[in-house]
């Protein structure tokens, strides 16, 4: 049965996030927005603060952007002209643009991987909600190891055995996010048509099928409903897509879709909107009359 999104988690209501999870990407979109709100609570223009710390406009505005890195000596300039002195905030500052400049875990899988997908899986590891739906197969955060096997080795059929095998070392780096101490409140619309497509053949399937009715049962930050064929409508206008949200009140929401070249991110939050109701209509299409437990045991059992 589905369940509204708790209002603990409202863009109203979020508590003080920790900058670090989510590497590089996370810090420098932090440091970047306050370094913005900064400016504009001190009525400081951008080519103004650019003049004094010797900088290009475009430089400021990448770095207010979080796009790209940033050097010690510009922030603390900045942070210097804006009157901030006390020691607590400067050591913020400080750990910030460490984060903002140090490598990321997924940096040693970079040849598998766009450049533009660094964000994305540092927001992934710093969110603290996850709502998740893909129209074609389990979500990559949900699959079996013989199913994600299955579904590499489809997608990049010329890989050699090596690379196969580094892929999947990079989707279980991020499965990881499911069971660490804090993990995020991860709500997964199913499609039923992606749970009755087999891929890998039989035995993949029953043991895909056994992982999510036990993750559905025993894993209490992680919620499973079942999108039926009988839905209609909404499945057919959904696309795949992921909803990301944060506890740091700097990061908006942000909804990440799922293409041929690689995965679209939308932080616009008209657009988020739009996506966030098609969502929704999902969700109710889901709760409407199917037990998720019930079905994945019938359909485990060839029923």
């Amino acid at each position: 049965m589905a369940v509204p999104m708790p209002a603990a988690y409202g863009p109203e209501n979020r508590p003080g996030g920790d900058h670090e999870r989510g590497g590089r990407p996370v810090c420098r979109s932090v440091l970047g927005s306050r370094l913005r709100r900064l400016r504009r609570e001190r009525n400081v223009q951008l080519q103004e603060a650019a003049r004094e710390i010797g900088a290009s406009v475009a430089k400021l505005c990448r770095l207010e952007l979080g796009q790209g890195g940033c050097k010690d000596h510009d922030v603390a300039a900045l942070l210097d002209y804006y009157g901030v002195v006390d020691e607590d905030e400067l050591d913020e500052y400080a750990a910030l643009t460490r984060g903002a400049n140090a490598p990321s875990w997924w940096q040693e899988y970079s040849d598998l991987i766009p450049s533009r997908a660094e964000t994305h899986l540092g927001l992934e590891e710093a969110a603290t909600v996850i709502r998740a739906y893909q129209s074609q197969r389990i979500p990559e955060l949900l699959q079996t190891p013989a199913y994600a096997r299955a579904v590499t080795q489809l997608g990049y059929p010329l890989d050699p055995a090596q690379t196969v095998e580094r892929r999947l070392h990079l989707l279980e780096r991020r499965q990881q996010a499911l069971t660490r101490a804090d993990p995020p409140r991860c709500w997964v619309l199913l499609d039923e048509a992606a749970l009755r497509r087999s891929v890998g053949g039989p035995e993949v399937m029953d043991g895909q099928l056994a992982h999510l009715l036990r993750l559905h049962v025993d894993h209490p930050t992680v919620t499973l409903d079942v999108v039926p064929l009988a839905a209609g409508g909404p499945a057919v206008m959904a696309q795949s897509l992921t909803l990301l949200r944060f506890a740091e009140p700097e990061l908006p929401d942000v909804v990440c879709l799922d293409q041929l070249s690689g995965t679209v991110r939308i932080d616009k939050p008209s657009e988020v909107d739009r996506y966030r109701l098609a969502m929704d209509n999902l969700a109710a299409a889901a709760s409407a009359g199917t037990d998720t437990a019930e079905f994945l045991t019938r359909l485990l059992h060839g029923r």
